[in-house]
Formats: C-alpha cells, structure tokens, sequence
C-alpha cells in the first residue's frame, strides 16, 4: 500500500487509515479520558473524515454553496490554511456536502467534492497542484444519483479514483493512467489486495463485485451484488486474496476468494447489512452495523466470524448505538461513535461484545467514523460541529 513505515503510527493518512483497514497502528492509553473534548469547531455540512499528518488535519464541509477544506492544527484546531471553491451539496435522504474523505500522500493532498471536482493541493500550505472534473473524465453529464463518495486512494505514484469506471492518475499531474470498462457507480472506495505475488483492485460497484488488474484496469473477475435501492456504498475488505464485503437494504454479505482470474462464494448471508460504514476485524470477527439508517427497523452492532459468516454477538437495540461508525486501536479496542454522537469504548471479539466507557461528545446525526491519530480522536456530525478528544490526558 505505499504506508508500511513506523512513521506513521501516529497518523491517520487516508480513508480508513494508515493500512485502509479502520485499524490504528496505535493503542488506546490506560484508562483513557474519553470526556476530555479538547476542542471544539464547525467545518461545514458534510460526512467526509479526515486525514491526518503531523501538525495538519485535513477537514472539508460545505457552506451555501462552497466546499471548505481545512488544514487545522489538531492540538488546537488553529488553522493553518484554508481552500474554499463553488460546489454543489447534492442533499437527497441527507444534508450533503462532502462524502468523500482527504488522502495525504508525501507533500500533496487529494480531495473530492460532492459533485465530483477532484484536487491536489500541497499539504503545507493549501496550495493547487492539478485539478480535474470527474464527470468529464468518466463521460457522465452529471454526478451519480448519490454525489460522489468514494475517496481517493493511493498506492505509490498512482492515485485511483471512481466515477461509473475506475481511473489510475499519474498522482503528482492527474494524467490518466489507465481507466477500467464502464459500470454503475460505486460509492465505496476501491481495495488494494495481492494475489500470486500481484496487486489487485477489489471495487464494489452498483452492478456488482469487480476484481482488476491494478497495472491496467483490465476485469479479471465479476460478481453480480445489487440492491433494492441501486446502491452500493462500503468499500470491500481483504485479506490475502478473500474478499469481505456488505450493503444495506437487507442484501446482507458475502466472502469471496479470488483465484486464477474467478471468484468463488465461501459464504453469503444477512447476518451484517452495513449501510454506509464499514466493519473492522478484531479477534477474526468483523464487527460492525447491521441494518439501515431509514428503513424502521433499529439497526444493531454485530460481530460475525471472518471465516464462516457466522454470528458471535448482537448488541440489544436498547443500548441505542443506532446507525453510526467503529475504528479500532491496534490492540483490538473497538472505537464506536453511535449516530446521536455518543463516543463509545468496547471489546468485540471471539468472547463476545463489552462496553468499557461511554461519553456523549456531540449532538447531530453522526454518520461520519472517527479518527484516531496521536492519542485524539476526531469526530463530526453532518450540521458540520467537529470535536477533538484528547484520550492522553485527564
């Protein structure tokens, strides 16, 4: 992946992390004070998370017709700078605004906005490197039916990206690579894996599962996975050269093994429905939420093992995590941020679901995972209220 250095175990560089799997290279601190908000600030309407780099944390929300992205110093959230550029907020079943994440790689940034304007601007200060439209690049008059969500993800000098087909950009020009055949939209971000000593890109498209070839784009494998609602909106997990992945709308989830250019099903089942966020693996369970934000029934957390698809634990609905967002810390401490903003500390594995602290950290819907970088951890709502809770210090 481009990330496998100790400098940054204290980092949160990209969407889902420093190794794109919702895991920390970091562990919690003893007895953490998960109550100790450090900061607080608004950044704009939106759901996209953050990255985060030394003395930068990257930020985007969306203001009366601007997307904002914020450079902030995460200690105390002075800003070191700020790009700001007409877009549009695309709400439609939510406020809109900014869905995909910032990535930082080397001494650029790479943002998305809603309607699909992709930038490179220089971490230090905030400064445009390229821009590109991604509805001309992928020849559509207009953004998908869910705006843009998917982030930007880098491996070396190649930065892919999503618009109906998968785009390889040369990451210091924009210039294209190579582009893959077209599908209907993905929402998620695609994954990196590696099969016969070779990278491979897992991407979950709207018409389904697609396996390519991370040197030119080719489709090695295909595997249809639709929804009731024409949407699919996690990214997939991998590990070795299976494939985990989960959407809402009842359509449950499915593990995958890619070999010899086929995909073979381990399993499918409902147990985890993940809506809009992913699950993380811990202790080989994947833990995460099952059910939808809309659809009347209370969505709950649930753990399922990795191997087998079968359920370890369910939380009662009565603990009230609603449809919200988990990380891990590198010892396995599940990080959930429920949807009413309530910050939660839990183990989840083999041995079952326990929950070791609570704290209400914000108010608003809170769809958006956390962040966990240095010890802080940095989470939003969609009215735009970013907060910062220092775990390091009571």
């Amino acid at each position: 992946m481009g990330w496998a250095t100790s400098a940054f175990a204290e980092n949160w560089p990209q969407w889902r992390g420093p190794d794109a799997n919702g895991i920390a290279r970091e562990a919690l601190p003893e007895s953490p004070a998960i109550d100790n908000i450090i900061w607080k600030r608004t950044i704009g309407e939106g759901y996209s998370s953050f990255a985060v780099m030394g003395d930068s944390l990257i930020a985007s929300g969306h203001s009366k017709g601007e997307e904002f992205i914020f450079s902030l110093n995460p200690a105390s959230a002075e800003v070191n700078w700020q790009f700001t550029y007409g877009a549009k907020q695309l709400p439609r079943l939510h406020k809109g605004g900014p869905s995909a994440s910032p990535v930082i790689s080397g001494v650029n940034i790479y943002v998305i906005s809603k309607d699909g304007q992709m930038h490179c601007l220089t971490l230090a200060e905030g400064k445009p490197v390229w821009k590109l439209d991604l509805k001309t690049l992928g020849g559509i008059s207009k953004p998908p039916e869910w705006g843009y969500s998917g982030s930007p993800l880098v491996n070396g000098n190649t930065v892919f990206v999503e618009s109906g087909k998968t785009f390889a950009l040369d990451k210091l020009t924009g210039k294209v690579i190579w582009q893959s055949q077209e599908y209907r939209p993905s929402y998620g971000t695609p994954a990196l894996f590696s099969e016969s000593g070779k990278e491979r890109l897992a991407v979950l498209k709207t018409d389904g599962l697609v396996i390519l070839d991370s040197e030119n784009g080719k489709t090695l494998a295909f595997t249809k996975w639709e929804t009731s609602f024409d949407t699919n909106s996690t990214t997939p997990i991998t590990v070795g050269n299976e494939i985990f992945i989960s959407t809402g709308y009842k359509r449950g989830c499915a593990l995958f093994r890619f070999e010899n250019k086929t995909l073979t099903t381990v399993y499918e089942n409902k147990a985890m429905s993940n809506h809009m966020n992913n699950s993380v693996l811990v202790d080989e369970v994947l833990c995460g939420f099952d059910g939808n934000a809309h659809m009347g029934k209370p969505t709950e957390f649930v753990g399922i093992e990795w191997a087998t698809g079968n359920e370890v634990f369910r939380v009662p609905k009565s603990e009230g995590l609603g449809c919200g967002s988990v990380i891990a810390d590198k010892n396995g401490t599940l990080i959930i941020l429920g949807e009413k903003g309530e910050l939660i500390l839990a183990t989840g594995g083999k041995s079952g679901f326990e929950i070791q602290n609570r704290e209400q950290i914000l108010g608003g819907r809170c769809w958006t995972p956390t962040v966990l970088a240095d010890g802080r951890v940095f989470a939003r709502n969609a009215e735009g209220d970013l907060v910062a809770v220092d775990l390091k210090n009571k």
